[in-house]
């Protein structure tokens, strides 16, 4: 695998995270062992904390924008859609998990507006205390609706809904079970349950079969899975898995933040997807993708979700969802339902740029959804072919690690249903023009 010199992946950790949580990684010698030479030049005697040895001695980040080719936190300023100006550019967009394409709808900019004129614009508490609206109260019962379970509780972002939940349920003497490729939200409230933590191997229910055999079938045990992965753009063997579960006794999460409003009768998801509602135990969802909001989900029974609200700390200890957010996704909740040829069109849209990608001879791996990886296998050609997309006019998330594994660096592309043919044969024309410049097809 093509590397620079001093741009180098580094190892990880069992949870996928890296050494000390550098992206794309830090410099390493020609031994293989990461260079602390200098580290205490930078500081006078004893004036600077050994602490802050790791963010001086960061250098990975400086080497990639000093090659020109840094890729993160360009600055957006215009609404997030199909297009968008970036340094007074317009460039395509496909990068963005708006896959309905609903964050600059102007009914949902209305209800916003309309909620901070009422609520104003925050609850100034915990949903626990004083921060519980009946905006709060609406969504939740319009969502247990849509995802066919009895009740839901509303967390102010989605990484939160994960770290809450998991490490809420899970306590000594249990078992959390989680995919490889799971997002790092699920990954974060497994490290902080007071259980054991095992991983399998990406949708491989061969291993999963075997860590739940390692376990006492009488012992607590939750499995956490994407429904749609984030990165690889595939779908969890839901039948199988559910059926491994009923075999072990383990109880079954879903985490539907990339599969609400694309997958499932009006975007109900992965669970509706395959008719298993009834056999998965939690559904959690974001509305930072298709419902055009900011926040998160997990959607249960009853007694579940009682439970939760009385120990889920991320949830006691943080201020609820502001009143325009919830009420984004409300207005967002309601245009999915009533307008299902935005599913299909999304699907059309996705159809269209994937058959069109793989047809110029681009490896797209196993995506069976709207996110569509670009496999580059390479880290300076992902950063590479990023920045030349972009100079062409279209936008596109480079993924190193510790978003994939080093050596599946890859290009995630992401179609919207707002998405013209037109635009979509653009993309596929510069994506042909890079791609055979730099050697990828």
């Amino acid at each position: 695998m093509k590397r620079a010199e001093q741009i180098t992946t580094k190892s990880k950790h069992p949870n996928g995270a890296s050494d000390d949580g550098d992206l794309p990684g830090a410099t390493v010698s020609p031994t293989g062992e990461t260079e602390r030479s200098g580290m205490r030049s930078d500081r006078t005697g004893d004036s600077l904390p050994s602490l802050l040895d790791k963010t001086r001695n960061f250098r990975s980040a400086t080497q990639v924008r000093a090659m020109g080719l840094y890729p993160y936190f360009r600055t957006i300023s215009t609404a997030q859609d199909t297009e968008v100006t970036i340094n007074e550019k317009r460039v395509l967009m496909l990068g963005s998990n708006s896959y309905l394409g609903l964050t600059n709808h102007p009914k949902i900019k209305e209800a916003a507006k309309a909620a901070i004129e009422k609520y104003g614009t925050g609850c100034a508490g915990s949903r626990f205390l004083n921060g519980t609206l009946d905006i709060h109260l609406e969504l939740e019962q319009a969502l247990a609706r849509l995802v066919g379970k009895e009740a839901v509780l509303l967390y102010s972002t989605g990484f939160q809904v994960n770290l809450g939940v998991i490490s809420a349920l899970v306590g000594k003497g249990e078992y959390v079970i989680a995919d490889k490729s799971d997002h790092a939200s699920i990954v974060e409230g497994c490290l902080l349950t007071q259980g054991k933590f095992l991983r399998f191997a990406h949708r491989d229910m061969a291993a999963l079969e075997n860590r739940l055999r390692m376990i006492d079938r009488d012992a607590g045990k939750l499995i956490v899975v994407d429904g749609v992965f984030s990165m690889e753009g595939d779908i969890i063997q839901l039948p199988e898995l559910c059926r491994l579960a009923h075999e072990h006794k383990a109880v079954v999460m879903v985490d539907d933040a990339h599969a609400i409003g694309v997958l499932g009768k009006n975007g109900s998801g992965t669970s509706d997807h395959f008719g298993l509602t009834d056999r998965v135990h939690l559904i959690m969802g974001t509305f930072s993708k298709s419902l055009a909001s900011l926040g998160g989900f997990i959607a249960s029974d009853h007694a579940t979700i009682d439970y939760l609200k009385h120990h889920s700390k991320p949830l006691i200890f943080s201020a609820s969802m502001s009143p325009a957010n919830a009420a984004a996704a409300l207005a967002a909740l309601k245009i999915m339902q009533n307008e299902p040829d935005r599913i299909q069109r999304l699907w059309h849209n996705t159809e269209r740029m994937k058959h069109g990608l793989m047809s110029l001879g681009f490896d797209l791996g196993a995506s069976q959804t709207p996110i569509l990886p670009v496999y580059c296998r390479d880290l300076l050609v992902t950063f590479k072919f990023c920045k030349r997309l972009e100079e062409e006019g279209v936008f596109v998330n480079p993924v190193v690690s510790p978003g994939v594994p080093p050596g599946q660096e890859l290009l995630r592309v992401s179609l919207m249903a707002t998405h013209t043919d037109a635009q979509i044969d653009f993309a596929l024309d510069k994506f042909a023009k890079v791609g055979r410049e730099l050697g990828i097809i």
